[in-house]
């Protein structure tokens, strides 16, 4: 079979608005060829061995010109053959698709066009305003004022509702155009900068006010529209979003009400880690990025765990205390052929609910969860009397906590333990990450285990250098428990928030809670 070239529409961006097309294209994709606004969410979709290719294309910034992004297109296709030109927005709605396809044609490649999301339509859905009213708007226009000067500014100013793409640097052009033309300086604008973001923001007012309210702000990337279908604005925001009152005359956003708007957090996560956590804060309104600090890999070494799976019924419990141990043992217990049913005289306990959810998904539930989500409460709280007891604990090859092993040890308890899954450092610190935090644009960084904290200063050391504690001084560090937070102390100099509740979802209301109270602004 040829290659194939998908030019696929994302919508705004995120994944979020990504069609179920498109999802199945990134999840097997050999190479994505993507534009610079796309959020990092959806290529955290793609294949590992996927190859990534950063074209720009963001106006007023440096970026290849269309011909070479063309060219390249033609290249990989000699190479690979599944090829992804992923674009935001719809291809077809100022996406300069028709070039990338004449290209294509030429060399005999094939190509399909994958719908998407315009921000045309989905900017103005997201800040409540309608492009369409039975009264005030029976039509709206979708134009690009990127050459404002090309543009029939006469036509325009007499129709219903205007939406316009690419204006952000235009703004005072476009609204003398406009009044020149006639348009009222009372007719309404609202202007949705990063639609259905966390970072959204919504200036409202007239074409006599919104130059000014503006002022000193950057607008890009954002649409705008004309009409007086933004008076409806007030009358159609979600509860709980209403703005005090409509006087078109300042700025919104429809975040502002969470408790981390404007609030950059970065995430310190494994590299294969899901992103429910930071959906979880996404929801609070932060905007999140992620750093991987953890690659979790099999052991170097099988043997001991072949040989505990295969005497799996001498043992009283199984012991488990994170999610990666009960991935790789029942991965290696199915791989050896082994009968699950072999498990029935074994007793399993956990530690959190992560590692219970994860286990429940392997069709087993826990015969105990301690109270509390540490290790520690594991021993204090364990249901029946610990001495004689044969325990089997699979855990990380090395760095895993030992005052689990010599409490059950020094109670009476025979442990045996084995070699799980490796957990390291990845080689180098990702850029964006980096690059946030020089900036000052992280405001929080969360901390899920001590070895996330570990691997993250030695990562920063290695980026930064020795200046990485003035990097770090107004950045607020929340830990998820009191041993990940002993870790934070020793190597960071210190915690700011720890959760109440040992649980990612504890570790976010802890930090909501924190800044709630006005700790952190």
């Amino acid at each position: 079979m040829g290659a194939i070239v998908y030019l696929l529409g994302c919508g705004c961006g995120t994944i979020d608005s990504l069609t179920m097309r498109g999802y199945d294209l990134l999840k097997t994709a050999e190479v994505v060829v993507f534009d610079a606004l796309i959020d990092a969410d959806l290529l955290d979709l793609l294949p590992s061995d996927c190859e990534q290719i950063n074209v720009g294309k963001r106006g007023g910034q440096p970026s290849l010109k269309q011909p070479e992004i063309d060219r390249i297109l033609v290249e990989v296709a000699g190479r690979k053959s599944r090829i992804v030109r992923l674009k935001t927005g719809d291809p077809f709605v100022f996406g300069r698709t028709t070039s990338e396809i004449q290209s294509l044609r030429s060399a005999g490649i094939a190509y399909e066009v994958i719908p998407g999301i315009s921000s045309a339509i989905a900017a103005p859905l997201f800040a409540s305003i309608p492009l369409t009213d039975a009264v005030m708007s029976r039509s709206f226009t979708v134009l690009s004022a990127h050459e404002p000067e090309s543009l029939d500014w006469a036509t325009l100013a007499r129709l219903d509702t205007l939406v316009i793409l690419m204006g952000g640097r235009s703004l005072a052009t476009i609204v003398n155009a406009l009044v020149h033309q006639g348009r009222s300086t009372d007719t309404a604008i609202a202007i949705v900068r990063w639609a259905g973001q966390p970072e959204q923001q919504v200036w409202v007012g007239t074409l006599g006010t919104i130059v000014q309210l503006t002022k000193g702000e950057t607008l890009s990337p954002c649409v705008m529209v004309v009409g007086e279908v933004v008076r409806l604005r007030e009358f159609l925001l979600p509860t709980g979003e209403q703005p005090p009152a409509p006087n078109f005359g300042g700025s919104e956003s429809g975040s502002e009400s969470k408790a981390l708007y404007q609030q950059s957090v970065l995430v310190t996560r494994s590299a294969e880690q899901s992103t429910t956590f930071s959906d979880l804060l996404k929801t609070q309104g932060a905007t999140v990025i992620e750093m991987p600090t953890l690659e979790i890999v099999p052991p170097s070494d099988w043997t001991e765990l072949d040989q505990a799976i295969a005497t799996i019924q001498t043992y009283d419990w199984l012991i488990l205390t994170s999610a990666n141990a009960v991935n790789y043992f029942f991965d290696r217990f199915l791989a050896q052929g082994q009968d699950l049913r072999k498990l029935a005289t074994c007793k399993i306990a956990v530690v959190g609910k992560k590692t219970a959810k994860f286990l429940k998904e392997q069709g087993f539930y826990p015969d105990f969860t301690p109270p509390d989500f540490v290790a520690d409460s594991l021993i204090e709280h364990f249901p029946e009397p610990i001495a004689g007891l044969n325990l089997l604990f699979p855990r990380v090859e090395s760095g895993g906590r030992e005052v689990l092993v010599n409490s059950f040890t020094n109670a009476g308890a025979v442990v045996r333990e084995v070699a799980a899954y490796q957990s390291r450092c990845p080689k180098v610190a990702d850029a964006t990450a980096i690059a946030a935090l020089r900036s000052g644009k992280i405001t929080i960084i969360t901390f899920a285990s001590s070895k996330t904290v570990q691997h993250f200063y030695q990562l920063i050391e290695q980026a930064i250098g020795s200046d990485w504690p003035v990097v770090l001084k107004n950045v607020c560090i929340a830990s998820i428990g009191p041993q990940t937070s002993k870790t934070c102390r020793e190597l960071l100099g210190r915690v700011d928030v720890e959760a109440t509740e040992y649980t990612l979802e504890g570790l976010v209301e802890g930090i909501v809670r924190s800044f709630q109270s006005q700790y952190w602004l």
